[in-house]
């Protein structure tokens, strides 16, 4: 008789507690990468390429489980079966009475696309897994053109790198303030779909031409881009709701900040807010502001803090013994009020690089989210920087004040939407 292999488990990171107890219909809490090539996609040679990848990341057997105080991943035996896309983007992953693996590779045409359940892994650790994707389905895909001279593979972090919990590994246990300032800000409102479809809105433009606008400015592409995202928004405020100031959520990637190869989440958040009324309104006041919260929040010992009072909550000897179906009364509370202070959200992956050898086999990378509020994603391989726009709402015209704003200052968009009602000039 064979014995059976045990169970292996392991607690969620601390930024992944907040996910299960918030994931709905309206809010997935997942996201997609899209990596476009210029072939059409192969099905048998994308499913040999993900089994290939599953053994490098092993983490992503994982199936979510509730235990009596905390959520726990639990290895599994399940495989993942890559299929053609059936379903709308960033549906339903996480099912609480399922035992059903936490994300999903599809493809349509030239595109490969790969969804996650955020409590799974963060923008950066999900990216490293597409790029090992993306390179063994090229290898295969086009092995007579490499011959002996296949590329290297960029992440080679080992098994229990791509497993730390880097929040606990960089607690510091110093005492931080409970204070938190709960001020309310600026709320997008607008129609919903009845299935709860996301909008998604993409434009794709130059690198070069949006960088040169942002230095034009004496500022970098993100805080161009976010104080544009403000100004947008603001284009649509009644007066009335000027009294409130806009703030925009920006996730910050803490392995720029502190070492880690971790392939699962480690991110922080920064507010970024702007009060009109009280300031000047133009676009140079905004960039100004802006400029100088991300100089003033983007610091070691500021995310520290961050990180700090997320690891505190988990180690709290009360927390601890607190059931966890009363936590997640307590985590959806905390989030709600969290949400009132949030207008809305921006996210830079960053730049996409792949081994010089599959750059001619690929076209561009997309990244977007599942959300509550409008949320622009952004991601740039070589010159091709895709902005994208999910929203809630049926309605496009932030995107089209943003996107109008671009192509004024002489960037050449192409804009793209999964609906009729999309974007217009």
């Amino acid at each position: 008789m064979t014995k059976k292999k045990p169970l292996e488990w392991i607690r969620l990171d601390n930024a992944a507690k907040i996910f299960p107890p918030n994931s709905n219909e309206k809010d997935t809490k997942v996201f997609r990468f899209v990596c476009e090539l210029k072939d059409e996609i192969d099905k048998d040679i994308l499913q040999k390429s993900l089994d290939q990848t599953m053994i490098i990341f092993p983490f992503y057997h994982s199936v979510l489980r509730k235990g009596v105080f905390w959520y726990y991943f639990e290895s599994s035996d399940l495989l993942p079966t890559v299929t053609e896309e059936n379903k709308l983007p960033c549906s339903m992953l996480y099912h609480r009475n399922r035992k059903n693996l936490l994300f999903d590779v599809t493809y349509y045409k030239k595109r490969i696309n790969f969804e996650v359940f955020h409590a799974l892994s963060d923008g950066t650790g999900a990216l490293w897994f597409l790029k090992t994707l993306i390179y063994f389905y090229i290898i295969s895909r086009y092995q007579s053109d490499f011959k002996d001279n296949l590329p290297k593979l960029d992440y080679n972090a080992s098994i229990s790198k791509k497993m730390d919990d880097s929040f606990l590994k960089h607690y510091t246990g110093n005492k931080i303030s409970n204070k938190v300032e709960l001020r309310r800000a600026y709320h997008i409102l607008g129609r919903r779909t009845i299935d709860h479809r996301l909008k998604i809105v993409e434009g794709v433009m130059s690198v070069k031409e949006v960088l040169a606008l942002a230095r034009s400015y004496q500022t970098t592409i993100t805080v161009y881009l976010a104080s544009l995202y403000i100004h947008s928004i603001f284009m649509e405020m009644a007066e009335r709701g000027r009294k409130y100031p806009v703030v925009l959520s920006v996730p910050v990637n803490l392995r720029n900040y502190f070492p880690s190869d971790t392939a699962r989440n480690f991110f922080g958040t920064i507010m970024v807010s702007y009060q009109f009324g009280q300031n000047k309104d133009s676009l140079e006041d905004i960039i100004k502001e802006v400029n100088d919260c991300f100089k003033r929040e983007l610091t070691p010992e500021k995310l520290k803090v961050h990180m700090n009072q997320l690891a505190a909550l988990e180690l709290n000897a009360f927390t601890r013994v607190v059931p966890l179906s009363l936590k997640d009364v307590i985590l959806r509370f905390a989030t709600s009020l969290s949400d009132k202070g949030i207008t809305a959200a921006i996210s830079n992956v960053g730049k996409i690089t792949m081994a010089e050898e599959l750059s001619p086999y690929i076209h561009l990378f997309d990244v977007f989210t599942s959300t509550k509020r409008p949320q622009i994603c952004m991601c740039s391989y070589e010159d091709q920087l895709v902005i994208s726009f999910a929203s809630p709402y049926i309605g496009a015209d932030i995107q089209t004040n943003f996107f109008r704003a671009l192509t004024e200052k002489g960037i050449h968009v192409t804009v793209d939407s999964n609906s009729s009602e999309g974007y217009s000039e």
